[in-house]
């Protein structure tokens, strides 16, 4: 990465801006063209440096309920699990641990019930009943800017 790469990953971390053509404005902000911005966006994304490009939203603000789960899963069923756990479009991460929970994931839906009957089905169709729900009592949020 050179420093132009490190330029546009500052801005686009939490200022990418908000417009018709978002890579233009970002191309004149830092004296660029909009071409070579999203073609450097592209090879950074190639390159495995930019994960994903998208909007965060609070879903409590949005009335979602949300929830940190915590399962054990044998490793003969892991594979078969984390795909599960994968398929419900609710599912924003899924981290496998190295702890007698070992596999971490966060569930948003309409309502905590909905993630209750889910949770339920995943453990039914998996085979894995022992899944923690863990809602927040209290939301601590704190924003995340790496220094690029």
């Amino acid at each position: 990465m050179d420093d132009t790469d490190k330029a546009i990953l500052r801005a686009i971390q939490s200022h990418l801006p908000i417009a018709e053509r978002p890579f233009l404005e970002l191309g004149q902000q830092l004296g660029l063209s909009e071409d070579e911005v999203i073609s450097r966006i592209a090879r950074l994304k190639q390159k495995g440096i930019i994960r994903r490009i998208g909007g965060n939203f609070n879903s409590t603000s949005l009335g979602f309920a949300s929830t940190l789960c915590a399962a054990r899963v044998p490793e003969d069923k892991l594979k078969s699990f984390i795909a599960a756990v994968n398929a419900y479009p609710g599912v924003t991460h899924n981290y496998r641990r190295a702890h007698d929970y070992n596999v971490w994931f966060t569930f948003i839906a309409e309502t905590m019930e909905e993630i209750e009957a889910h949770l339920a089905d995943l453990a039914q169709q998996t085979g894995v009943a022992d899944i923690c729900s863990l809602p927040n009592l209290r939301m601590f949020k704190i924003k995340v800017d790496f220094p690029v």
